[in-house]
């Protein structure tokens, strides 16, 4: 089947592709804009999910959602806080939960109208967190980057979302790995032992640039020492000594750089 849009589709990567790797936000916006033009979209979400951990021995039960946890949410439209994250991270399962569930590790999409029956949208749940927001129906694409961590995007629509909406979705974000290996790594996850603090995850966009520990100080409004001390946290994080073993992360290399490549250029 032909796909719609594909001339745009393809513009849209040719413009990502043209975000500095420091502008992760913007490249974000520019995608969540596009996609929210697919159709009668009243949201779209970027998500980033890790998986944390298996079940231990002695636990109870076995976690339904296999230790995934939501580590980064971004949506288009702000939207006031609402029960479904604090639902799943104490594992109060919704049926909705599980959809993501479904071949994990593979790249998927899953929607709510297709997949859910149709007593679920009868149910306070969705009443309260969907259909007060304007939601009929929801799709998603999950990007897996590798055993732990996962991207999702979703369009929240004001009517059914069509087969051929679900798949310019799935064809749009199939084609940028890169992208979404990019929004992994701006929030610190991916190659990140922890997750970045917001003031880290500023710095690091700074660091991505040009601009020195003193003038990222200076733009951030912060003290140098205070500045530097979350640069040495960030390399910290994610096992780099220096701005070239950083950079070589967002280049697409599939590990860290060894001591010898970052020996050849100093932190700052």
């Amino acid at each position: 089947m032909p796909i719609a849009n594909a001339d745009a589709i393809h513009r849209v990567w040719d413009e990502l592709s043209d975000y500095d790797a420091s502008q992760p936000e913007f490249a974000l916006r520019r995608l969540m804009v596009f996609l929210a033009g697919l159709g009668n979209v009243s949201n779209v979400t970027w998500t980033a999910g890790i998986r944390m951990g298996g079940v231990e021995d002695g636990e109870a039960a076995p976690d339904p959602l296999q230790g995934w946890r939501v580590a980064a949410v971004k949506t288009l439209n702000p939207v006031a806080p609402n029960k479904i994250l604090r639902a799943w991270d104490r594992r109060e399962i919704d049926p909705s939960f599980l959809l993501p569930m479904r071949d994990v590790g593979m790249f998927r999409t899953y929607s709510f109208r297709r997949e859910l029956l149709a007593a679920w949208f009868e149910q306070p749940f969705y009443r309260e967190q969907y259909a007060v927001r304007d939601v009929h129906d929801a799709a998603f694409v999950a990007f897996p980057l590798n055993e732990s961590c996962e991207s999702h995007f979703g369009l929240h629509s004001r009517d059914r979302v069509s087969d051929e909406m679900i798949q310019a979705l799935a064809y749009t974000l199939r084609g940028v790995k890169w992208f979404h290996r990019r929004l992994m790594l701006s929030q610190g996850l991916l190659m990140a032992d922890t997750p970045l603090t917001p003031t880290e995850q500023r710095v690091l966009q700074l660091l991505l640039t040009e601009a020195s520990e003193k003038s990222i100080a200076f733009q951030l409004g912060i003290a140098a020492s205070t500045a530097h001390q979350h640069v040495v946290c960030i390399f910290r994080k994610f096992g780099v000594r220096s701005r070239v073993g950083l950079m070589s992360l967002w280049l697409n290399r599939t590990s860290r750089p060894s001591v010898a490549d970052e020996a050849r250029t100093p932190t700052d």
